[in-house]
């Protein structure tokens, strides 16, 4: 038997209750949104601000002083545009070759057929809460000779395991009667790889290669380990070297009581300068870091 409402929910106050939250949860988010994107608006109209109103703090909200001088000075080095070619060249030839790996790695641990599935992708699983630790990887890559050499930076961090179980979920997840019908063509496991499998992946594998994009342009740690030629190292340790070791501060201790900059606005220049091409794309892949939460998480 089913009790009658005794105080019946208007329609009206519903409606009302679901604006004001909608309401409140916009505010929220507004909020965080700006508290986020202060620091990197300080760091830009810090940039562009005299030298000697950074490091008062009179710098806010608006450049104060407004110059360029610190970007032609960072600009002028030829370090900068040779760190900045290096983060290029690690991030591109690095993205292809770890999403060439990844992809055909997911794919021979999709098929059932496999025998050495299972282990295989224990094994890989495995990889994600246990590591080596920085020591023995370094005593390895010392051992493998990719000390101080540009590939080894593109071949040493080739995949990441967490990738390859989204890429081998998504390939799990397409039809089978894909599959059998090419082979009933007569199509081998290359041919279904290249022409059935990796066509219709596009989605999921754009959304790769903008995680190992990321990864290998935000790269520091090991970059810094492992090459110690200026002409090798990329942006993020040149960013490193000019802020720790203030190179900049001691080539211009003369020149920066009498100039419109100063240490400080020549840091926040480069920092920058160093983020420009993630700011300009970001935009366009958006959509895929909105697909990539679901990437290979629905299966037939």
């Amino acid at each position: 038997m089913v009790m009658p409402r005794i105080f019946p929910a208007r329609k009206g106050s519903l409606d009302r209750e679901g604006a004001l939250f909608d309401i409140g949860v916009k505010a929220a988010l507004l909020a965080w949104g700006l508290v986020t994107a202060y620091p990197i608006w300080y760091v830009i109209v810090s940039s562009l601000s005299s030298g000697s109103a950074v490091d008062i703090g009179a710098v806010w909200w608006k450049p104060i002083g407004l110059n360029l001088d610190s970007y032609r000075h960072v600009l002028a080095k030829s370090q900068f545009w040779v760190s900045y070619g290096n983060t290029f060249f690690y991030t591109i030839a690095g993205t292809a070759y770890s999403l060439m790996i990844s992809t055909t790695a997911a794919y021979a641990l999709s098929r059932r057929a496999f025998r050495a599935r299972k282990v295989l992708n224990l094994a890989l699983s495995f990889t994600l809460w246990f590591q080596a630790g920085f020591i023995p990887l370094y005593l390895n890559f010392r051992s493998l000779g990719v000390i101080n050499s540009r590939w080894g930076i593109v071949v040493s961090f080739g995949v990441q395991a967490f990738n390859i179980i989204l890429m081998r979920n998504y390939f799990e997840s397409l039809p089978k009667e894909l599959d059998e019908a090419a082979k009933i063509d007569g199509a081998n496991e290359f041919r279904v790889f290249t022409d059935v499998y990796l066509p219709l992946s596009k989605p999921a594998m754009t959304t790769i290669a903008i995680y190992y994009a990321i990864s290998r342009w935000n790269g520091f740690f090991w970059s810094m380990v492992l090459l110690k030629r200026a002409d090798l190292i990329p942006i993020q340790v040149y960013l490193q070297q000019m802020i720790i070791q203030e190179q900049i501060s001691l080539e211009n201790a003369s020149l920066v009581g009498g100039e419109t900059f100063s240490f400080a606005t020549l840091k926040y220049a480069l920092i920058v300068c160093s983020i420009i091409p993630v700011i300009v794309g970001y935009p366009f892949v958006q959509r895929y870091f909105q697909r990539g939460i679901t990437v290979g998480g629905v299966k037939e």
